[in-house]
């Protein structure tokens, strides 16, 4: 079979990459073309992302992919897929320009906007048995509800509201779409018809025509515009909507031969559930505050967010340990004998001026033993979220259809084998770690779907398996 060369352009909170991949027919091959950060930007109290620089940093991985091409000797781009973070939009007018930038969704103004809008718009009850979609003040819905009540103008001003991977997808193509996979994340789909739910949008007063057609993942959008194929150097390439949510491209690039485990992404958020053939929305799903998000091929991610290795990385850059090396850091929780753990999902670890006060603070009022040095608080990070996924395991049993044998650990925490053996410890699990670059691998994979060169998920994860390498940690109790 002949070479085919796709791009994946894989973006997370505050930075992104771009990722070429080389398919052969057997395997995916993957290089790191451009790495760049943006951090979130304040302006008059607010939290925004800057989606300009966003979308320059696209085009210069373009540009980049281009270059390489041509280096290389290699054959014309096939396709280029997007996946982001979830739940956060961008608004645009009707002759296509932005509308502003888009809210940040770890902005304050939405703090409290579950409980608002249950009290005055519809229960918690009502909206997670329609949408089957954890509570958080965040979501998309509550977003564009704290909006509305605040009387900002941009939500009948915008002719089109897309996700963020739908956002950059219209820059390049001209074609407005909503990715299924993105969207299932804003607490407005209903789990019945796999559309935007009619009473969530009355209740919003927003028309279904603001948001783009929705699309499954694999299905081709467009090409690049003749404007974006001339600042790039490349010619009409495809544009695929792959699973635009980065944990449904990460859960689709999993290397495992059958249905009976449990996946974490571990990033700066740790998505834990499982690859359901079914949803759940019932009252106990309810009070575990557990989420149904649209995934590939009809199936349900049945899943929980839970606090990653954000907090990890706040305390790394307030302690001056940036440049440090991480497995290194990682190795240093050995030599402290702190036993505190933190509940990292408590509202104080959301965003708050000193991560480092907020973990003394809960340790105290909690009557813990208070860090003192770098060791012990990584120590109570890693062992806190080791506790909390092993806490959730028990809840994800009792509603799971699918049987969890194993723990597959995905995402760049993944690399961290102190972190993957406390896992194992506290699940009693075997864990089995990798890839670290699964969401882009999930991503091409996808790509291969809409170029006709996978054509089932089971094919897909056969592409992974020999794409990949894992290491696997057994527990130690």
């Amino acid at each position: 079979m002949t070479k085919t060369i796709h791009l994946a352009i894989d973006l997370g909170a505050t930075s992104g990459r771009s990722i070429i991949a080389t398919y052969d027919g057997e395997r995916v091959d993957m290089t790191e073309l451009t790495r760049f950060h943006y951090p979130m930007l304040p302006i008059a109290g607010h939290l925004h992302w800057n989606l300009p620089y966003i979308y320059q940093e696209v085009l210069n991985a373009l540009k980049a992919a281009a270059t390489y091409i041509t280096d290389h000797d290699l054959p014309a781009l096939s396709s280029i897929g997007i996946d982001t973070w979830g739940c956060d939009v961008a608004y645009f007018y009707a002759d296509g320009s932005l509308a502003g930038l888009p809210y940040c969704y770890r902005d304050t103004h939405t703090e409290g906007a579950v409980e608002k809008f249950s009290a005055t718009k519809l229960s918690k009850e009502m909206v997670y048995a329609t949408t089957g979609i954890q509570f958080m003040d965040f979501n998309t819905l509550f977003q564009l509800n704290t909006l509305r009540e605040a009387g900002a103008g941009v939500l009948d001003a915008a002719d089109k509201i897309l996700f963020m991977p739908d956002a950059l997808i219209y820059m390049l193509t001209g074609v407005a779409v909503t990715e299924f996979t993105v969207a299932s994340t804003s607490q407005m789909l209903n789990l019945a018809t796999g559309d935007f739910d009619e009473v969530l949008l009355e209740k919003l007063g927003l028309p279904r025509s603001k948001f783009g057609p929705m699309v499954q993942p694999g299905q081709e959008i467009g090409t690049l515009t003749p404007q974006v194929q001339a600042a790039t150097g490349l010619g009409a390439v495809k544009v695929i909507a792959v699973a635009g949510h980065d944990t449904a491209s990460a859960v689709i690039g999993v290397p495992t031969p059958d249905e009976r485990y449990a996946y974490l992404s571990c990033g700066t958020w740790a998505l834990f559930g499982v690859e359901s053939p079914v949803h759940e929305s019932g009252p106990k799903a309810l009070a575990y505050n557990f989420t149904n998000e649209g995934g590939i091929d009809s199936t349900t991610r049945l899943l929980k967010n839970i606090c990653g290795l954000w907090i990890f990385e706040r305390v790394r850059a307030e302690m001056g340990l940036q440049d440090a090396d991480i497995s290194a850091l990682a190795a240093s929780c050995h030599d402290s004998s702190c036993q505190s753990v933190i509940n990292p999902d408590d509202p104080t670890f959301a965003n708050p001026p000193s991560m480092v006060d907020a973990i003394t603070d809960y340790c105290r009022l909690h009557g813990q033993e208070v860090p003192e040095t770098s060791a012990d608080f990584i120590r109570v990070i890693y062992r806190s979220l080791a506790c909390r996924v092993g806490e959730v395991l028990g809840w994800l049993k009792e509603l799971s259809p699918v049987s969890v044998d194993r723990l597959h650990v995905i995402g760049g925490g993944s690399r961290n084998s102190h972190l993957m053996q406390m896992l194992a410890d506290e699940t009693s699990l075997p864990v089995v770690a990798g890839p670290a670059e699964c969401t882009a691998l999930g991503n091409v994979l996808v790509q291969l779907r809409g170029t006709g060169r996978a054509d089932s998920l089971s094919r897909m994860r056969e592409i992974a398996s020999r794409s990949t390498e894992t290491v696997s940690y057994t527990p130690s109790k």
